[in-house]
C-alpha cells in the first residue's frame, strides 16, 4: 500500500469493522490512564487566575468570534497578562467537572471523552512568567515550569521548519498526544480520533484568541524530532502533534 493510500486509509472509517473491541484494555478490565500526565512534586508550579476572575478578557458571541476569526502570522511587541493566558488554555483544555468514572468535562470535545493530548508552551513575553518551556496541568489549573533555554526562539523556528513567525510570538502552544489514553478504548481507532481532538482544541484557540485581542496561527508543519527534544518528550509514548504560535493583534 502506498504512502497515499495509507493516508486516504486513515481518514476513512473502514477500520471500525476490523478491530476486535473485545480485546482493548478497557473491556479486559484494566483501570483507564491517568487523566493528566503525572509531574514531580518538586517541580515548580505557577497558579494561573480560575474562570470568573479573569481581567481584560472580553465577552464576545460566538458569531462575533467566529465573524473575526483569521489567521495571524504577525504579532506587536505586546505582553500577554497571566490572566490572559490562563483563559486560553482554559478554553483549549480546561477542566469543567471531573468524573466518578475517570473521564473529565472539558472546554473541548473529544472521542469516548479520552482527552489524548497535553499542552506545552513556549514563553516569550508572558507579565509574571519567565521565559521558557511549560506544560499546564489542567486538573489544578497550573504551569508546570519544565526550564529555560537561552536559544528557545532559535529551537522553536528550527523546529517549526524555519518558520520564523513562532519565535516572533508572545506564547506558541504545542500539543502532543499520550495515544495510551485512546487506545484504552479505541485501539488502533484512536489514532483518528486524537487527530480530530487536536483540530477541536485549536479552533477553539482561535476563537479565544479574538477576546483578548490576539491571534493565532495553527503550525502542522514541524520537525518531529526537534519538536519532541524541545518539549522533553521521548517521541514515542509521548509525540508532538500539533502546534500554533499566539500573539497581540498588531495595530493596522
Amino acid at each position: 500500500m502506498s504512502q497515499r493510500e495509507q493516508g486516504r486509509r486513515f481518514l476513512r472509517s473502514d477500520f471500525w469493522k476490523t478491530l476486535d473491541f473485545s480485546a482493548t484494555p478497557q473491556a479486559l478490565g484494566v483501570a483507564p490512564p491517568p487523566l493528566e500526565k503525572p509531574a514531580p512534586p518538586e517541580m515548580a508550579r505557577v497558579s494561573l487566575p480560575g474562570p470568573g476572575t479573569w481581567q481584560g478578557v472580553e465577552p464576545l458571541s460566538v458569531e462575533a468570534a467566529i465573524a473575526k476569526r483569521t489567521t495571524l502570522r504577525r504579532y506587536a511587541p505586546i505582553s500577554f497578562t497571566l490572566d490572559e493566558l490562563s483563559f486560553l488554555l482554559w478554553a483549549t483544555q480546561g477542566i469543567r467537572e471531573v468524573l466518578p468514572n475517570g473521564n473529565a468535562r472539558r472546554t473541548v470535545p473529544s472521542g469516548g471523552c479520552r482527552h489524548a493530548l497535553e499542552t506545552y508552551l513556549a514563553v516569550f513575553r508572558v507579565d509574571g512568567l519567565e521565559k521558557g518551556v511549560y506544560r499546564y496541568l489542567p486538573l489544578s489549573h497550573e504551569l508546570l515550569v519544565l526550564g529555560n533555554r537561552p536559544d528557545l526562539e532559535d529551537a522553536l523556528v528550527a523546529a517549526t521548519r524555519k518558520q520564523l513567525f513562532p519565535g516572533r510570538s508572545a506564547v506558541t502552544f504545542a500539543w502532543t498526544a499520550l495515544p495510551e489514553r485512546g487506545e484504552w478504548r479505541y485501539a488502533e481507532a484512536a489514532a483518528k480520533l486524537i487527530a480530530l481532538d487536536a483540530g477541536h482544541v485549536c479552533q477553539n484557540l482561535y476563537l479565544a484568541c479574538e477576546a483578548v485581542g490576539a491571534g493565532t496561527c495553527a503550525i502542522a508543519a514541524y520537525d518531529q524530532e526537534l519538536a519532541d527534544a524541545l518539549l522533553g518528550v521521548d517521541g514515542k509514548d509521548e509525540f508532538t502533534v500539533y502546534m500554533a504560535s499566539v500573539g497581540k493583534k498588531p495595530e493596522e
